[in-house]
């Protein structure tokens, strides 16, 4: 048995914070981190993007913060872009086969990635794969080699397999090929480590299982980080659901303004996943909020004006902030807004799209009916509303959103 020093233990709690460690929790992940300093040799700690959007979101910082982590300690991240998977798509947590994406869109998806993830780490100082450099020129009695590790019983052990399969749902068999062929990529790049969301607890564990059958001698642990909620508080923050969703391309301004409209149960959630608060603060939120010796939007304040100044400066959180309270508290309308010429009878739906101010029409009809949609303070109801007006007139969307329209 390997005396673990308190040093390790220390840190493998640290890194433990918010995360599920497997199989063995804190003290295998100890004795890694130990190992590896005895050794000189920096753990390889590896996480899978697959480019399907061409952009991130708050969502997925929280893993990126644990792989900042891992770097402060002096470890190897190995940033790997799916470029074979992407092109089937991860079955994970889906309910029916999902699309695939053609090279060209796996690229082109790709581009922004790593600027975006250069806010959270040093992207300079990781070592970046693309899984199509081994997986494409894998042979068919490769492959054939490597699914014959992996039993169907196994891959009928994922629930949203298991579900498909018992509501007479296809399944294509080149979905089982998403597991073994993220597992395999632990094998082509010697990971000790991966990280990932809850939804990846089976293919990453599947990575271990298949690194031993390849014959590494001590297989990887998998740290598993929550899935962050949405603005709405419920379903898990996705492109899918843009009005859910803070992007970590968003404006100052909208970044700040989304933060602000979150549910104040998932103030201390978003303190706890998206910064660097201590235990002891959280503890304290909590206790506050419960109390009530705090109002919520005061806290709530303080956390979108964080996270808003770790992607945009704190020049530009504290302008997000005065234009918030200028907008939303005092009832106001920013002095900068853009001036639109709009011609009378434009359709208040193509106009939403047009000003970028909604993703789509589907969007911009959820909006009206939540009566988010006013001309000069007034709701419009009516999906079928077209512009008309003699004088300029502010249209507002939303909380954040301004236009002048000019003849």
């Amino acid at each position: 048995m390997v005396e673990i020093r308190q040093e390790f233990i220390e840190q493998a709690s640290y890194i433990a914070r918010n995360a599920e460690v497997l199989p063995g929790g804190i003290e295998e992940l100890a004795v890694k981190l130990q190992h590896s300093a005895d050794t000189n040799t920096p753990l390889r700690i590896k996480l899978g993007m697959d480019p399907t959007r061409p952009d991130l979101h708050l969502g997925h910082t929280v893993v990126m913060r644990k792989l900042k982590e891992f770097q402060k300690f002096g470890h190897k991240i190995v940033l790997l872009v799916g470029g074979a998977t992407a092109m089937i798509g991860d079955p994970s947590g889906k309910s029916e086969t999902r699309p695939a994406l053609t090279k060209e869109q796996v690229e082109e998806n790709a581009k922004t990635y790593f600027e975006q993830m250069s806010k959270v780490l040093d992207v300079s100082q990781a070592e970046v794969v693309n899984n199509a450099d081994w997986l494409h020129k894998m042979s068919f009695t490769e492959l054939l080699a490597l699914a014959g590790k992996v039993t169907v019983a196994q891959m009928m052990t994922r629930d949203d397999f298991a579900k498909r399969y018992a509501e007479g749902k296809p399944i294509s068999i080149v979905e089982f090929y998403y597991p073994l062929m993220q597992a395999y990529d632990s094998v082509a790049i010697d990971a000790d480590i991966e990280l990932g969301g809850t939804d990846q607890r089976f293919n990453t564990l599947l990575g271990r299982d298949i690194q031993a059958a390849y014959g590494k001698k001590y297989p990887q642990l998998v740290v598993l980080l929550p899935l962050l909620e949405g603005t709405d508080g419920v379903v898990k923050m996705s492109k899918t659901y843009p009005e859910h969703c803070i992007s970590l391309t968003d404006s100052a301004k909208d970044m700040f303004g989304k933060l602000m409209s979150i549910p104040d149960n998932m103030i201390t959630r978003y303190f706890s996943l998206l910064t660097d608060t201590s235990k002891e603060d959280l503890e304290k939120y909590d206790a506050q909020i419960a109390d009530g010796s705090i109002n919520p939007r005061n806290l709530k304040m303080q956390l979108a004006h964080t996270i808003t100044e770790e992607y945009h400066g704190k020049d530009g959180a504290d302008k997000a902030q005065e234009d918030f309270i200028n907008v939303v508290s005092n009832k106001g309308i920013p002095d900068d807004i853009q001036e639109v010429k709009v011609e009378n009878g434009k359709s208040m739906l193509d106009l939403l799209v047009e000003l970028n101010f909604v993703a789509s029409k589907g969007e911009a009809k959820r909006l009206i009916q939540g009566g988010g949609v006013k001309i000069d303070g007034e709701k419009i109801a009516d999906m079928a509303y077209t512009v008309s007006f003699e004088e300029n007139v502010v249209l507002q969307a939303g909380k954040r959103k301004f236009a002048k329209l000019v003849h």
